[in-house]
């Protein structure tokens, strides 16, 4: 009886530590820099169709300096990221597992480390189905030795979506949020109730920790699903991210205040941050959230590129800390982690909040944002950071997922992404 308790309460912390919006993790901390992109993109999110020849480029760095025995394998999972109730057969043509045997050490940059790249996928592991996966990365061909997880999607395209980015009705929100309104066109699948059968997932910037998920249609005429809601699809609009050159360790940027480089470790303090809820809204170029490897100092940047501890400050209005709440700077750069250790610590004798992130040369684009302190799962908000205004410039995707009756798992069959500025679609 024990040990089948403890068989249960293992499965439930599985799926709890996958499950959404929790599945990009890192569980090794000698593991940094985990980059997977569409190939020859950085800024590119791992999209790619059933049966084509997109590829994807995984990078990541192992800071123990040592050549180890890594390997990967995908996990198919459901709507909600919790790993579906099938055979890696089902799902996965060829091998189970692929070892990762093209890496580097690490030259010229003072801070030493193996990196570890590899084209995605494999030919001898590909994904069949369209759905939800996690890659996953381990060592020693043993998953309980779980060195990262990332999501993968991948799509069997049998939809069109077409998406809109418009004001709310609601004038509480008509010059702060932005509202994504989309018709899905759902061609020859045959479905008996697609209001059960067809969800959507809604991403801002490709963010999974304020997602919309489990969209059901609002409208139903013919071949079109009409998606229209005044609550569900509406989303704080924020302000453009900030934003920290550090593509060079030799010239400092405008945005690095001080720094100390050393052959031991290199520490860079970054101006500091102010509060711009006050501010006016000024439109300007960014990378919502995302980064990119580079560095102006060497010529190949994943194994030339330094290391050094970044510090981040954020001023708060008055200096005063904002009660009952916890802030913390998320980006790409660390997957908008929420967790506790994530989160900035506030500095009385300042007046300031400060956070220290280990970073690779590139450049970064970041926010700060606020959740309850006392509501784990409460979204963050750049509401009491940087405000909302209608005018942001933002990238929205919608997901579509389908289930047939006999269906085992959710599958991934349209996505389009639009940007709220241009109302320019990019992608699929």
């Amino acid at each position: 009886m024990k040990k089948l308790v403890t068989i249960i309460l293992s499965l439930f912390t599985s799926i709890a530590s996958f499950g959404q919006p929790n599945a990009d993790v890192t569980l090794m901390p000698n593991v940094q820099e985990i980059k997977l992109t569409l190939i020859g993109n950085q800024l590119g999110y791992p999209i790619i169709e059933v049966n084509s020849t997109n590829m994807l480029e995984l990078h990541f760095d192992d800071m123990d300096a040592r050549v180890k025995n890594y390997y990967y394998t995908y996990q198919l999972c459901n709507i909600d990221w919790t790993p579906v109730n099938l055979s890696t057969f089902d799902y996965l043509k060829g091998f189970s597992q692929i070892r990762l045997n093209q890496y580097r050490i690490s030259s010229i940059a003072y801070t030493k480390y193996i990196h570890y790249q590899s084209m995605l996928p494999d030919r001898n592991c590909v994904p069949t189905k369209g759905g939800n996966y996690l890659l996953k990365v381990y060592l020693d061909g043993d998953t309980n030795k779980l060195a990262f997880t990332r999501r993968v999607l991948v799509v069997d395209k049998m939809a069109e979506v077409g998406i809109q980015i418009v004001q709310p009705f609601n004038p509480e929100m008509f010059r702060t949020h932005q509202k994504v309104q989309f018709a899905i066109n759902k061609g020859q699948i045959n479905m008996v109730n697609p209001i059960q059968q067809i969800k959507a997932v809604v991403l801002q910037n490709f963010r999974w920790d304020n997602a919309k998920t489990n969209v059901p249609p609002t409208f139903i005429r013919n071949n079109m699903l009409e998606f229209n809601s005044e609550t569900d699809l509406v989303f704080p609009a924020g302000k453009e991210f900030r934003w920290a050159d550090l593509r060079s360790f030799r010239f400092q940027s405008e945005r690095i205040a001080k720094a100390d480089y050393s052959k031991i470790n290199s520490e860079v303090f970054l101006q500091p941050d102010g509060e711009r809820t006050q501010q006016r809204f000024v439109n300007f170029r960014d990378y919502n959230g995302f980064y990119f490897v580079e560095s102006t100092d060497v010529s190949n940047p994943w194994w030339q590129g330094d290391y050094a501890n970044v510090h981040f400050t954020f001023v708060p209005n008055g200096n005063q800390p904002y009660p009952d709440k916890k802030v913390f700077v998320i980006g790409e750069m660390n997957q908008y982690n929420l967790n506790d250790t994530a989160a900035m610590t506030y500095n009385a004798n300042k007046g300031v909040y400060e956070k220290t992130l280990f970073l690779k040369q590139g450049y970064y684009s970041y926010t700060y944002v606020t959740r309850d302190a006392n509501r784990r799962n409460a979204v963050a908000l750049t509401e009491q950071t940087d405000g909302n205004y209608w005018e942001t410039e933002n990238d929205y995707t919608v997901l579509v997922y389908y289930r047939s009756l006999a269906g085992r798992h959710d599958e991934l069959i349209g996505v389009s992404t639009i940007n709220s500025l241009n109302s320019r679609r990019t992608g699929f």
